[in-house]
């Protein structure tokens, strides 16, 4: 069966970011059933090293997958890169669903970061490539939504899977995760592969057609057209004149825009980004909510997160990056740190909170504080 093709950026990005998706199904996997009784008996309440290590199993696969996806994506293509990775996914999936132990679990969450390390760092770089220039932050925000979007559907499932009994409750969660994957394998090939990859390929003709398509329906002389495939060539002249090591990115020309890269992404995950995603469960059992009104109150920051990320697709390009990414930061660092003072200064230690080991603080009792922490957590993700 031959697929039609889609050169419109707009759809070619909702497609696209079916794997920013899977990051999002993939955080919502165990948010949204870490804190269920069905997970806690079924792989015996694991300790905070063990949950931690299920945890960061993702991240792990996400490091390996993201250092050599630039690599295979020169050497094969955007596209093919892509399919490939939603193939880790769902073989990922299938393990995590089919687990019968912490460690099976863990390989099978460590195979899915493979696929979000790829798709997280390749999908931004193929919109980017394929979109025209004063639309690009807006066709790259849709990245961002897609994740969203996929912690909230999956929350939601997980939400509603938690009142089945026994350990379909998270093995449904967890299966339905390879849905998108099978989605994305489907649909990939209906989109053009990145122009620039091409013309690294010296596929200039082809280059220039799927740019006519996608900027002006055809029109090869169009100037945007034209203007495009000059850019493209002097970059990819540059590009084959200099090192491509990891370690030129270092080098004394480029080494200040590698480490602007590198440590906002770094000070992003160290400003709670994750502690608010994947244990935002524990923090709000730690605030006094227990069984499905903690569930409820948790989906609510995903909620907030959907709907306050989509005006910034419409300005960001007006506004500009660099002031969004302060504003941003100064609001996780601010409502993160307020949770935390509120826990340190109001919350009461104890051995388990709520028949959870993991947890040893609880505002119980407190109404002021316990709200304040869910104010803070809901505002945190305003800025994230």
């Amino acid at each position: 069966m031959i697929l039609p093709k889609i050169y419109n950026q707009y759809f070619v990005a909702i497609i696209a970011t079916i794997g920013g998706a899977l990051f999002g199904f993939d955080i919502s996997s165990m948010s949204a059933t870490i804190g269920t009784p069905q997970y806690l008996d079924y792989f015996n309440s694991p300790s905070p090293s063990t949950q931690g290590g299920i945890n960061a199993s993702m991240p792990g696969g996400s490091l390996v997958g993201s250092l050599v996806a630039g690599i295979v994506c020169d050497m094969i293509g955007r596209k093919y890169t892509i399919q490939f990775s939603c193939f880790l996914w769902i073989v990922g999936s299938t393990i995590s669903c089919a687990s019968q132990n912490v460690a099976m679990l863990i390989v099978g969450r460590f195979i899915n970061g493979l696929c979000v390390g790829v798709t997280s760092s390749q999908i931004p770089v193929y919109l980017s490539e394929i979109s025209r220039h004063e639309r690009r932050g807006r066709i790259v925000v849709i990245q961002q939504l897609a994740i969203e979007w996929g912690i909230l559907i999956l929350f939601f499932i997980g939400y509603g899977c938690s009142y089945i009994p026994g350990t379909a409750s998270f093995r449904i969660t967890w299966g339905l995760q390879m849905v998108p994957g099978f989605v994305l394998i489907f649909l990939m090939p209906m989109l053009p592969e990145s122009p620039r990859y091409l013309a690294s390929k010296d596929r200039w003709d082809e280059c220039h057609e799927i740019l006519a398509q996608v900027h002006a329906k055809g029109n090869k002389d169009d100037t945007v057209v034209l203007a495009e495939m000059m850019d493209i060539r002097t970059i990819v002249e540059l590009e084959r004149d200099a090192s491509s090591t990891y370690l030129a990115l270092f080098s004394k020309k480029n080494w200040r825009r590698s480490m602007v890269g590198i440590m906002s992404q770094v000070w992003q995950q160290l400003a709670g980004g994750n502690v608010m995603l994947y244990f935002v469960v524990y923090v709000f059992q730690m605030a006094g909510l227990t069984g499905q009104i903690n569930l409820i109150a948790s989906s609510v920051q995903y909620v907030i997160m959907v709907i306050f990320t989509t005006p910034v697709m419409f300005y960001v390009d007006k506004v500009g990056r660099r002031p969004l990414l302060i504003i941003g930061a100064i609001g996780m660092g601010t409502f993160v740190f307020a949770v935390g003072g509120i826990l340190a200064t109001y919350g009461k230690y104890a051995d388990e909170v709520g028949g959870n080991a993991n947890i040893h603080i609880t505002l119980e009792g407190q109404f002021g504080p316990s709200r304040g922490v869910l104010v803070c957590s809901y505002l945190f993700v305003l800025g994230k």
